[in-house]
């Protein structure tokens, strides 16, 4: 089981930086090209505007919930003993592509600048009616970017109907061990129901995802005030049954032909009423005392609900052995932000946040590229590309921005694109 601790592994992490910078992909010059079709994003999102009052800062509330470990463990006894994070990539058969095999069409979702120096592209059984969205890794997990002996990249992916709506989310499982080879096999999200003696299928966007020590906590907006739904990563629960049911069948368990489910443990509830804001991309700040989760929100534009930017702060409890790696919460379960900011920003999609600066990707209008901008309580500022100095450098569209600390790295995908550049590089291209 993964050691929770904090360690440097120093020596590796020198090696592993070297790595990447020594096989870092030449792709500068094909987004260039694509940035010369694009048009001017306009809207600078200005300062930050610190939130004080307890109203505010009251519709951000999360009450904790969690299933009942009996719940949990009849599952697990009708299911079979869970594995963990190895015995899933043990497993992985489909591959990503590099950015030769990949389309025009699927590059042109990387940035213009600053450039990605690492990208890969999800297979064809991948198209169709599910969307990539949130990604978080091994380096949110723990700060050595190891779990256990693998260094995983997790994606998240929706599917989008049309007709019934979201009904279906799953987690890519990448095996990151070797960059030049990424593999990876699906898990299904799944929500324990009737006491443990049947699970339904998790019918929310991922939009925000973020693997913290042995949890994994995944944005919500399927069924009633869930704002946030917790996964244990040690609970993979294998299926007995290929077909498209999800859940408890004649013969067994099924997940819609996935051979994984993942059960979810627990949740966070808004406790806002109509006033909460929904978190809609997450990730993780470890330069905080304590580290902590990053939220935005993504209003929609014909509201009048600003867009918000906050934090909570993680647990540093270490009695908390069931609930490890969860949110700091009072004697109730309730818990509030311990920062909170109002930005001009709209159409905000991944957030990130790194010692007093807050990196905001803006979802670009049409086929056009967005923008990514890094404010603060004194000014943002927007990264700018082309011989006209636009702003529109960034991808279309990130649902969420993880950083990779031992690496240096920040990993995020847009449309069919799996990408990574270095946290350097995006401040370099903001000076």
């Amino acid at each position: 089981m993964k050691q929770r601790g904090r360690h440097r592994r120093r020596k590796r992490g020198r090696a592993f930086r070297a790595f990447l910078a020594g096989t870092a992909l030449a792709l500068t010059g094909a987004a260039t090209m694509i940035s010369a079709s694009q048009a001017t994003v306009d809207g600078n999102p200005g300062a930050l505007k610190p939130l004080s009052s307890a109203t505010d800062t009251a519709a951000l509330g999360l009450q904790a919930k969690q299933v009942p470990q009996r719940s949990l463990d009849r599952l697990a006894s009708a299911m079979g003993r869970p594995v963990g994070v190895g015995a899933v990539l043990d497993n992985a058969v489909d591959s990503l592509r590099d950015p030769d095999s990949c389309t025009g069409e699927e590059r042109a979702a990387l940035p213009v600048e600053p450039a990605a120096t690492r990208a890969y592209c999800w297979t064809g059984a991948d198209a169709g009616s599910w969307r990539a969205g949130a990604v978080t890794t091994s380096g949110d997990a723990d700060d050595d970017g190891v779990w256990g002996q693998n260094r995983v990249i997790l994606s998240g992916w929706t599917q989008d109907t049309g007709t019934d709506g979201r009904d279906l989310a799953r987690v890519a499982f990448v095996d990151a061990n070797d960059l030049r080879h990424l593999r990876y096999t699906s898990v299904l999200l799944v929500v324990p129901v009737d006491g443990g003696r049947d699970y339904r299928a998790l019918g929310s966007r991922l939009s925000g995802m973020v693997w913290y020590q042995d949890k994994l906590l995944v944005t919500a907006d399927d069924e009633g005030r869930d704002a946030l739904y917790v996964y244990d990563m040690n609970r993979v629960q294998r299926t007995t049954v290929d077909a498209k049911a999800v859940g408890r069948v004649r013969d067994g368990w099924s997940a819609h032909g996935y051979q994984y489910v993942l059960p979810a443990v627990g949740s966070y509830r808004l406790t806002g009423g109509d006033s909460a804001a929904r978190p809609e991309s997450i990730s993780l700040d470890r330069t905080t005392t304590p580290d902590s989760l990053v939220a935005s929100s993504r209003p929609a534009d014909d509201g009048d609900r600003p867009t918000l930017l906050w934090r909570y702060s993680f647990s540093t409890a270490s009695t908390q052995t069931s609930w490890s790696g969860l949110l700091a919460t009072d004697t109730t379960g309730r818990t509030g932000p311990t920062e909170a900011y109002r930005t001009e920003g709209s159409d905000v999609g991944g957030v990130l946040s790194y010692h007093d600066n807050w990196f905001v990707a803006r979802a670009g209008s049409g086929d056009g590229h967005g923008t990514l901008w890094r404010q603060t309580e004194d000014g943002a500022q927007a990264t700018r590309c082309g011989s006209e100095e636009r702003r529109n450098c960034w991808s279309p569209d990130t649902p969420s921005l993880s950083y990779w600390e031992e690496s240096g790295e920040v990993w995020t995908q847009s449309e069919r694109m799996l990408f990574a550049l270095p946290l350097a590089s995006m401040d370099r291209a903001l000076e």
